[in-house]
């Protein structure tokens, strides 16, 4: 399969120094925004890379729940591979990519749990077959097939039939405390425009770096 004529030209927009604001989190709303009203599929999906506790990395999307200043947040169940390796190592990178936009960003930082409270506020909010569904999947574990899944499901869904379904104790959120930003512009001839923000003794300072 030859895919070397697959290409576009990035030619929508531009990002210069005088289009940066002073804190990447107000870049990151920003851009958020942006996408949101430019009506992309799951602007909130990021790409997650990980190290696993045997030193491989590994990549998945997951969906951002919550992004302040302090971080951005994202729910999954502690023990699946993901948590597993970041409980190993707390430094983690995300991606967006936003095709409609020509845009990318990357954040490196480092992972945490949220308070318990912040996780069951979530997890009550989720659609009921959702929250069923966290306390079904052994996530990351190998199953026989999946009856194994929807005979699980079957069986909660009538143990708590007129009962609210309780947080699981092996699930909740993780945060991400950001200490680098990278936003992606796609330029045209492939001069794309990148500028990162570096967080330096409680510091942030930015840099224009070549495509």
């Amino acid at each position: 399969m030859d895919l070397s004529d697959l290409r576009i030209s990035y030619t929508k927009d531009s990002f210069s120094e005088s289009d940066l604001l002073e804190s990447p989190f107000d870049q990151f709303e920003k851009w958020f925004s942006e996408a949101l009203k430019s009506k992309v599929d799951e602007p909130n999906a990021m790409s997650l890379a990980t190290i696993s506790p045997e030193g491989n990395p590994r990549t998945r999307i997951v969906l951002v729940k919550d992004f302040s200043k302090d971080g951005l947040i994202f729910y999954t169940n502690y023990e699946s591979a993901k948590a597993k390796g970041m409980e190993a190592n707390k430094a983690v990178s995300v991606n967006f990519v936003w095709h409609p936009l020509q845009r990318q960003i990357n954040i490196q930082g480092f992972t945490e749990k949220v308070d318990r409270k912040v996780s069951e506020l979530y997890f009550h909010s989720r659609p009921r077959g959702s929250q069923l569904g966290a306390l079904v999947s052994p996530q990351s574990k190998v199953i026989a097939s999946r009856k194994v899944l929807e005979d699980r499901l079957a069986e909660l869904d009538t143990q708590y039939k007129n009962e609210p379904i309780p947080l699981p104790e092996n699930w909740g959120g993780i945060r991400i405390v950001p200490t680098r930003f990278e936003f992606w512009q796609g330029r045209d001839n492939r001069l794309h425009d990148r500028f990162e923000y570096i967080l330096k003794n409680d510091q942030w300072s930015t840099q224009r770096l070549a495509p």
